[in-house]
């Protein structure tokens, strides 16, 4: 019998809790879920948004994902919480830096991915976490971005010429009530990047709430485009259920302040 996938539905996967270890001796506390029955075809590197204002690796979109992708698109998820963030995961050490050491702690991640031999990484920034990827995500082993809700606060023209000059693939998911940065405006920013993809999504909000499965859809289309979508909504295999009170006071804290 196939039961419906709701919010707080844990498909199965591989899941492992791992700690990243920085260049300047920090250690990163975060999870890897990978696909229970196969390798997998694509990984994400998820960077979340602003820890300041309720930004985690447990953020709901990164959650879903790792609760969802390995079954059903058979892609790992790696998530983690950058400096000075807490999740129900734990406390990462150092402070949050303002997007100036955070650099240590994208290398981190992107080196575990590559020396545990996943393939095909991208990274999945949202928020704070998309100027983190634009900033210090253009290493060799990133196969491309995808920026949700991207505020481009921090990050500047030298970085977009970055990416532009390296033809990597980028796509820039803008919800049409964004906060900080709207489709129009989206892309005229993003010219910069002659390759960036724009992809407007009416209705949504800078948290999106209500459309993480149009967003977990969109990054599928993208780094697994031999998975067919839009995604499954019921699964007929065993499931588990998260504890969905577990994440309830980061969800008020990050609708009381809206990430960027």
């Amino acid at each position: 019998m196939s039961n419906h996938i709701r919010a707080n539905s844990i498909l199965p996967a591989h899941r492992e809790d791992i700690e990243l270890h920085t260049a300047d001796g920090v250690t990163l506390v975060g999870e890897l879920a990978r696909p229970l029955d196969r390798e997998p075809v694509a990984t994400l590197v998820c960077l979340h948004p602003l820890p300041t204002h309720g930004g985690m690796m447990d953020s709901h979109v990164y959650r879903k994902a790792a609760w969802r992708l390995p079954a059903l698109a058979g892609i790992a998820v790696l998530r983690f919480n950058t400096r000075g963030t807490s999740s129900v995961r734990g406390t990462s050490g150092g402070s949050f830096a303002n997007a100036v050491d955070e650099r240590y702690d994208v290398a981190a991640a992107i080196e575990f991915a590559e020396f545990a031999d996943l393939p095909a990484i991208w990274l999945v920034g949202w928020s704070f976490g998309t100027d983190l990827t634009l900033m210090y995500g253009l290493d060799p082993a990133v196969s491309g971005a995808i920026l949700l809700s991207p505020p481009l606060r921090f990050s500047k023209d030298e970085h977009l010429a970055a990416w532009a000059e390296s033809g990597k693939p980028v796509t820039a998911l803008i919800p049409e009530f964004d906060d900080y940065l709207r489709p129009a405006e989206a892309r005229e920013r993003f010219a910069a990047i002659p390759q960036a993809e724009i992809v407007g999504v009416d209705g949504a909000k800078h948290l999106w709430v209500g459309d993480a499965e149009r967003v977990l859809d969109e990054i599928v289309r993208r780094v697994a485009p031999d998975v067919l979508t839009p995604l499954p909504t019921t699964w007929d295999g065993p499931m588990e259920t998260g504890d969905a009170s577990a994440y309830a006071d980061r969800t008020v804290a990050a609708f009381d302040n809206p990430a960027s």
